[in-house]
């Protein structure tokens, strides 16, 4: 069990899981979390996933455990590691279910006076125009070759339909695209699934939130993200590849696990069966999962033009498309190819991002030039009664996290044991007198994403901004949840 690794501090953020614990280690491990946060990780197996990971073939420089963390299948939530791109592997399991499950935020040029009193109309009509709930499908039925068309071009498919602005690309990780995708790995039960849902939040933890700017930690970066206006309301979206990218997941996780003999793997658990990268197998996962995050693009791309038109038949003239302008759409749960040093050399590696976010520094050569200068906005989710947070990279994320940071608040509690801790109607009451409207598709599933059930967001963003992997720049709470 996780209570009996040794965790050896470094400094207030960092902790290490030495490589002498395990034989199997190939790395060490390293934990960020404050002594609070370090002690929820010890009642939880995440620290013990870590350990595992670190015995994957190909690994290097050390597994990741970000404050967020908890348990996952395979990988914990909130795991990064990366493989050598030669002779590494690639695992199901360290990117996840829901392929390019990202957010991204939105820009109004509203205060919340101009609001609060439409709040209700607001949340009718966006409850309206995002479907939502456990497979529900989606704005927008496929044929075979507008669904193949998506998986290959991602945003861009969507912005060329009139879902958006080509400005959008310019904000969005990657401009919506991983290049390399192979449509032709992909299963027919995964297109089947894929056809009725772009446009769709789903269920669980997705979700669209209005939002009011409450607090400022770093004026310029906001003033250059448009969000610079303390009572300026904003809008968010969580969400990824749907039916679609759970699937390829599904296929390739049974695929991976059918050939671990086959590769001489012998791992900790089975849920980290893995590919290695220069396989047919392995090169086939990787381009059915670039299908999959580009369909999660897409998907964003769609439900952001509902937020749109939401807010124009509302609002009218105010809220005008040119009005609510993308602030930036940043990725969890997927494999990219980065190159860093490692042991003194420049390496190329495969970077597993479970339930952690990319956080690239100012200067960054991949930054759209209107964030060269600031760094790269990261947005992390609370939960729906606290609080969110806008950061940006910085430079410690390029010197101890291959680029990245934690991707939200995390969870501390299960979704039973949190079912068990509210009733649905119990919630809604105190999120109401919070000033916070609800519309949900399911008020069974509600009490699973109870804001007890999570870690204190504020708490595990000083994690990250103490310890130089992203920089606060400012605090959003809640005023409209649409939920699945």
């Amino acid at each position: 069990m996780s209570q009996k690794i040794p965790l050896e501090r470094i400094d207030s953020t960092r902790w290490r899981i030495p490589q002498r614990f395990d034989p199997a280690m190939r790395v060490p491990g390293i934990v960020y979390g404050d002594d609070e946060l370090i002690q929820l990780m010890l009642g939880d197996n995440a620290l013990q996933q870590v350990v595992n990971v670190a015995a994957l073939p190909g690994i290097v420089g050390y597994v990741l455990g970000m404050p967020d963390i908890h348990w996952g299948y395979g990988f914990p939530v909130g795991g990064v590691a990366a493989t050598d791109a030669e002779t590494g592997v690639i695992s199901p399991g360290g990117i996840g279910f829901d392929i390019n499950c990202g957010v991204r935020l939105m820009a109004t040029d509203l205060l919340y006076d101009q609001v609060k009193g439409r709040a209700d109309n607001l949340a009718d009509v966006l409850f309206k125009r995002l479907p939502s709930g456990v497979g529900g499908d989606g704005m927008r039925l496929l044929s075979r070759d507008e669904m193949r068309a998506v998986t290959l071009q991602g945003a861009a498919w969507a912005v060329e339909e009139g879902y958006g602005l080509p400005e959008d690309l310019d904000v969005t990780e990657e401009r919506g695209c991983l290049a390399g995708a192979m449509p032709e790995a992909v299963s027919q039960q995964a297109w089947t699934r894929g056809l009725k849902q772009l446009g769709s939040l789903g269920s669980g933890n997705h979700f669209c939130e209005i939002q009011v700017v409450d607090h400022i930690y770093d004026q310029r970066a906001a003033d250059a993200m448009g969000i610079g206006r303390k009572g300026q309301v904003v809008a968010s979206l969580h969400c990824g590849s749907r039916g679609f990218g759970h699937q390829i997941a599904e296929d390739f996780t049974k695929l991976a696990e059918s050939k671990q003999k086959e590769y001489g793997f012998e791992l900790a658990d089975r849920q980290l069966a893995c590919l290695p990268l220069q396989s047919q197998e392995g090169q086939a996962y990787l381009g059915a999962m670039k299908c999959a995050a580009n369909f999660a693009w897409a998907n964003r791309q769609l439900l952001m033009d509902g937020v749109r038109k939401s807010f124009a038949e509302i609002f009218g003239r105010k809220a005008r498309v040119k009005d609510l302008p993308l602030v930036y759409d940043v990725c969890h749960n997927i494999a990219k190819m980065e190159e860093y040093e490692i042991d003194g050399q420049m390496k190329r590696v495969c970077v597993h991002r479970k339930g952690a976010t990319r956080a690239f520094p100012a200067g960054h050569p991949a930054l759209p030039e209107k964030y060269r200068e600031i760094g790269q906005p990261v947005f992390i989710p609370g939960d729906m009664g606290r609080y969110s947070f806008m950061l940006v990279g910085a430079p410690g994320s390029m010197e101890q996290s291959f680029g990245s940071c934690c991707h939200g608040a995390g969870r501390r509690m299960s979704r039973t044991a949190a079912k068990k801790s509210v009733e649905s109607h119990e919630l809604l009451e105190q999120l109401a007198k919070k000033g916070i409207t609800v519309r949900v598709h399911s008020k069974n599933l509600l009490a699973e994403e109870a804001p007890q059930a999570y870690k204190d967001a504020q708490q595990v963003v000083n994690v990250v901004h103490n310890a130089g992997l992203a920089t606060l720049v400012v605090r959003l709470k809640p005023l409209i949840v649409v939920k699945g």
